[in-house]
């Protein structure tokens, strides 16, 4: 399967507006609708404290609507906005590790479907058809969500945390992770130490997840986020020696994008759009307002959506996610006449296309080391 984002990306003069969309946790079941809903509350877990309580996978419907949205909107070339979906490759296959008496951890691959009692026909294909529209653009989150370790430690143990992930698995829900923040993230361990897993270990795992990006797009993947937010210096040379040639980074300041010593692109997302967690706090104006000192100070709007705030089958974070997101995107087009939707890869190619020159003369945009990082 083809993935779009290989054509040189349209040239822009300086300082034109670019908005790049990123968004996590794709492909990765939570809460098994209201049946398994109703098994983790007979299991005494009480839920509804918090957003994350209400995630489970989004449907086909769910992508469709996603769908119609972006490709109602244009950007000055004519181009959709395009939500980088980072995926998650495989999850747990809850009814091997049900046969094992809870005694070992077994994966499923996203490419098989989704496991046990889950149920989401038509969903691979809604994914396939989002990029083929180019509305959609596929990165790598992980294999899985969660440092698998950690799972594997508790599974064995007779305590409180065992017997509620066992107590989670039997509902066929991997974790809620505000509940049990020790399974940490792929690529990190939260416990005494708080520490990255090995070169080696990431490596591993690293391999492995590309292995499955593969089996379901049928190519490689160039973009990458970590689990958590959690990568280090490790994590970032296994993903340039996979080939992959953005790293994405969370949240926090106005940072501008720089090549790093592995030769990767390092973005920083810049304005949070998370109405399914925090639902007072967004409206298109104060969105506004975040891109628009982007802007002002010459660096992409990169904006950070998660998957949760499409979902619908617990609780409908989709319908006044849409809404927000079609009146911020109306806003943009009317705000910037000359606006740019682009993906990860347009913006590397769009960089590192010029990088000889020393400077980018179509955004604006001066690649630099992160030894030597500063305001653009």
């Amino acid at each position: 399967m083809r993935i779009p984002g290989f054509s040189k990306p349209p040239r822009a003069r300086a300082g034109r507006p670019v908005v790049i969309f990123q968004s996590d946790d794709w492909g990765r079941v939570g809460v098994r609708d209201r049946e398994g809903w109703e098994e983790l509350r007979a299991a005494g877990i009480p839920l509804g404290q918090k957003s994350y309580d209400y995630y489970s996978l989004e449907t086909a419907d769910d992508l469709a609507a996603i769908r119609a949205i972006l490709k109602n909107h244009r950007d000055s070339t004519g181009r959709p906005p395009c939500l980088v979906m980072n995926f998650c490759v495989a999850n747990l296959d809850f009814p091997r590790i049900h046969d094992s008496n809870f005694q070992s951890l077994s994966l499923q691959p996203l490419s098989q479907g989704v496991p046990g009692k889950w149920r989401r026909p038509g969903l691979l294909d809604e994914y396939r058809e989002g990029i083929a529209e180019g509305v959609f653009y596929p990165g790598l989150h992980g294999t899985t969500h969660f440092c698998r370790s950690a799972l594997e430690e508790r599974l064995a143990q007779h305590s409180s945390e065992g017997a509620l992930l066992r107590s989670m698995l039997r509902a066929e829900t991997p974790y809620i992770h505000w509940r049990m923040p020790w399974v940490g993230f792929e690529y990190w361990r939260r416990d005494s130490r708080n520490e990255f897993l090995s070169a080696e270990e990431q490596r591993r795992l690293i391999v492995d997840a590309v292995r499955g990006f593969v089996e379901l797009f049928g190519t490689a993947p160039l973009t990458a986020c970590a689990p958590g937010y959690r990568a280090n210096e490790d994590t970032r040379r296994v993903w340039s020696g996979c080939g992959i040639r953005v790293a994405q980074n969370g949240p926090g300041g106005l940072l501008p994008p720089h090549i790093d010593e592995s030769g990767l692109l390092n973005t920083y997302r810049t304005v949070e759009f998370e109405p399914a967690l925090y639902p007072d706090r967004y409206t298109a104006g104060s969105c506004m307002e975040r891109a628009a000192r982007c802007f002002a100070r010459g660096i992409p709007a990169i904006v950070s959506v998660h998957s949760i705030n499409f979902h619908s089958t617990l609780k409908d974070f989709r319908q006044p996610t849409l809404q927000l997101l079609d009146g911020f995107l109306t806003a943009l087009e009317r705000e910037y006449p000359d606006l740019l939707y682009f993906h990860d890869v347009d913006l590397y190619r769009s960089i590192t296309g010029l990088q000889s020159r020393g400077a980018n003369p179509d955004l604006g945009i001066e690649p630099v080391s992160s030894t030597a990082s500063r305001a653009l």
